[in-house]
């Protein structure tokens, strides 16, 4: 019997490399954009394109071919598998360009650039940005925008040929506790409509952007990086560089619907109406805390001089404060010269404000308002022991079920958080540098503080410290559990 369950095993890893394969030549087809960049604008990069793009789709074609007699039915624990295999693998085929290009730039420091980027994280180790060519710009863009929706989802949506798998798929790499429901009842077209309306709306921010001065190239990239909450800029100076209160209020806007569940926006979009938003339970409470911290925390900042008057503080508190409490990651000022209080509480906001479904991470808004209602039902039993009240949020009752799987998870992302600072710090990098560090790779909002924040980069970090940040970025994009799941052995069990 051991022996059968291995054979099974080595079937479905087999069967997963010949998926990985197709992806992968997929996956090459994301180098046609940059190349197109590179000719228009001459810069000497296409070939450097060509020959990436032509050898991720000949990796991609051998596994493929070595593997395309194993067509074995994807079962659900195998969709995690390929999730984590998938941005591990895509990540590191994306430093190629990077590493081509960019003069003396380690695998290490290329890893994570591409880590950061699929994952929507916006940290960054490069400098001279605004020096670096076009093509080289937009792919780093490109990266942003793939991972906003998740490379698996566009996979799904695009290669049929996944067969049974693509639900399994769909559900793995789909963000949230509230999974199980459809927007349409096949999970090829559900992926499709997401992915309409996610370049739709983006379309829309790249002509915004135009029309508020920004080149094309500009309005392109910021665009990428606004809608998938990467936080990528072609400038070191981030969004600072065009000092445009106009390009600040359109970049918030569409962050703040960033943030917001693609499935309203899909199903407003197709019923035409607005009530979409006022029936998602997260949408409201989302609005009402961002909105409301950009208005106190621009009070606190007149309160304690750090600007002139409030209309000022209130222009780079709001804009800061949705960028760091969406996950995206731009940049106005550097908010690291503000009193404490206030970036730590963006950073906190990035732990807990973006709705499930969203291009975000973090915990996430369903989960937040989950376990404050938990919270709530427990003091109540405390002094009404035989009282029977289901958690609701909205009119719907949280099954048991997923009350416990949202406290499970937030038990392993706290103590993923705990375990990772302590390394930074064990490493020789100060506490607050570790913790913000942390805490804004897991949560995929990029800058930190100190030595991480806004003014800086993560260039000056160690390997170690590099690696770990980058394992913090992996675990917060595909929510923690997707990947220490294939740790267990109650993963490999047949």
């Amino acid at each position: 019997m051991p022996q059968i369950a291995s054979r099974s095993t080595v079937k479905r890893l087999l069967s997963l490399a010949r998926v990985f394969g197709l992806m992968l030549m997929v996956f090459s087809l994301t180098y046609l954009l940059p190349i197109s960049a590179s000719l228009l604008a001459s810069d000497g990069t296409a070939l450097l394109f060509i020959e990436d793009m032509l050898f991720t789709i000949g990796a991609g074609a051998m596994l493929w071919i070595a593997t395309r007699q194993y067509q074995y039915d994807l079962k659900s624990k195998d969709g995690f598998l390929l999730v984590v295999l998938a941005w591990t693998g895509m990540a590191a085929f994306a430093t190629f360009p990077l590493m081509s290009y960019i003069e003396g730039l380690s695998f290490t420091d290329a890893y994570f650039e591409a880590m950061s980027g699929l994952t929507t994280t916006g940290a960054t180790v490069l400098a001279g940005l605004d020096q670096l060519p076009p093509a080289i710009n937009l792919w780093r863009h490109e990266l942003n925008w793939l991972g906003g929706m998740g490379i698996i989802v566009l996979a799904v949506a695009i290669l049929p040929v996944l067969g049974i798998g693509g639900r399994q798929l769909f559900m793995a790499e789909t963000p949230g506790p509230m999974k199980e429901n459809k927007l349409t009842p096949r999970i090829t077209e559900t992926a499709k409509n997401l992915w309409l309306v996610y370049a739709y709306i983006t379309l829309a921010c790249i002509l915004c952007l135009k029309i508020a001065g920004m080149s094309w190239l500009d309005a392109i990239c910021h665009a990428f990086a606004a809608m998938s909450l990467g936080g990528f800029s072609t400038h070191d100076a981030s969004v600072g560089y065009f000092d445009s209160p106009v390009i600040e209020a359109i970049l918030m806007v569409f962050m703040l619907i960033a943030g917001m569940n693609f499935s309203t926006h899909f199903l407003a979009i197709r019923t035409r109406s607005l009530k979409a938003y006022q029936h998602d339970i997260e949408a409201i409470p989302y609005l009402i805390l961002a909105l409301g911290s950009c208005l106190a925390i621009a009070l606190f900042l007149v309160a304690h001089h750090t600007y002139p008057d409030f209309w000022t503080a209130l222009r780079h508190a709001s804009f800061n404060l949705v960028s760091i409490a969406t996950d995206c990651g731009f940049a106005s000022v550097d908010y690291n010269q503000w009193p404490l209080f206030a970036p730590l509480w963006m950073l906190f906001l990035s732990s807990i404000l973006v709705c499930t479904g969203s291009t975000g991470g973090g915990i996430k808004m369903m989960r937040t308002l989950i376990l404050m209602k938990q919270s709530q039902l427990q003091m109540l039993l405390l002094t009404h022991p035989t009282a029977v009240n289901p958690v609701k949020i909205g009119h719907m009752v949280i099954p048991s079920s997923i009350i416990l799987s949202v406290l499970g998870f937030i038990f392993v992302y706290f103590m993923s958080i705990v375990i990772l600072t302590l390394l930074l710090v064990v490493s020789g990098l100060d506490m607050v540098s570790s913790f913000s560090a942390i805490i804004a790779s897991i949560n995929n909002a990029g800058p930190g503080l100190n030595v991480v924040g806004p003014a800086s980069n993560y260039a000056s970090l160690s390997d170690f410290q590099t690696w770990t940040c980058t394992v913090a970025m992996f675990l917060g994009r595909i929510e923690v559990f997707t990947a220490l799941i294939i740790f267990t052995s109650t993963f490999w069990r047949k």
